[in-house]
C-alpha cells in the first residue's frame, strides 16, 4: 500500500472510526474492526482520491505554467525589419 500512516495519524483515524459508528450507526466496534474498515478505506477508495488530487495537482501546474508562459512571452520585444 502507497499510503503510509504513522502510528499516531492511524490510532486517530481508528477512533474516529469508531466514533462515527457509535453516532452515526449507534453500534459499538471494536479496534480490530475499525482497523479492517480503515484498511478497506486505505486499499478501496482511498486511491480514487488520491487519483483525484493528482490531477487537479496537474490541471493547476499546468494552469501556472501557461500564465508563466504568458509573463515571459510579454519580455519578447519587436524586431524591426
Amino acid at each position: 500500500m502507497f499510503i503510509k500512516l504513522t502510528k499516531e495519524q492511524q490510532q486517530l483515524m481508528i477512533s474516529e472510526i469508531q466514533h462515527f459508528f457509535s453516532q452515526e450507526r449507534d453500534e459499538e466496534i471494536s479496534e480490530f474492526a475499525a482497523e479492517r474498515v480503515l484498511d478497506f478505506v486505505k486499499e478501496s477508495l482511498a486511491p480514487h482520491f488520491y487519483n483525484a488530487a493528482v490531477r487537479d495537482a496537474k490541471a493547476v501546474v499546468e494552469q501556472q505554467y501557461l500564465s508563466l508562459e504568458d509573463e515571459i512571452l510579454t519580455l519578447e520585444r519587436p524586431i524591426k525589419k
